[in-house]
């Protein structure tokens, strides 16, 4: 398995980060390569519920909710991922008090990539920055909407 993460301090508490991250089927209003989100559940968001999240360059995955902890936790099981070289894959945001208003979030990612030895490496390199790009635009996007969202 590769584990990366990527942490952003955010200048919110938590209740207001999870007032955008927790709007689970809203992801694209943040998400800068996401471009739509089929919901794929019916009913309250929470553990067990599902997404078709759609990209800019044309492939979509599906990912379900493993964990749910409002103003703490999100964590969902990616799935139906196209041509990623990837045999399952699980992604966790977390949210935690930095004193007075401010909220370290962090988002990780726990990869089995395919075509073993070669993948592994494949995974520790190109799969490693790419990812790492696009989990920094989504903190930097979750950011820019909480902000937005408190000017409101």
């Amino acid at each position: 398995m590769i584990h990366f993460e990527r942490t952003r301090t955010i200048d919110a508490t938590p209740e207001a980060v999870w007032a955008v991250l927790g709007r689970y089927m809203h992801v694209d209003e943040f998400a800068p390569l996401i471009t739509s989100v089929d919901a794929l559940t019916d009913g309250e968001d929470g553990i067990g519920s599902k997404r078709r999240n759609h990209f800019t360059n044309g492939t979509s995955l599906v990912e379900e909710v493993t964990a749910w902890a409002p103003g703490r936790e999100l964590t969902v099981q990616l799935s139906d991922m196209g041509g990623m070289p990837l045999r399952d894959a699980y992604a966790r945001t977390t949210i935690e008090p930095v004193g007075g208003q401010l909220s370290k979030v962090t988002w990780g990612l726990d990869l089995h990539v395919k075509y073993g030895p070669f993948g592994w490496i494949l995974g520790q390199t190109v799969m490693r920055a790419t990812l790492g790009k696009i989990i920094d635009g989504n903190l930097k996007g979750l950011a820019d909407k909480v902000r937005s969202n408190q000017r409101a």
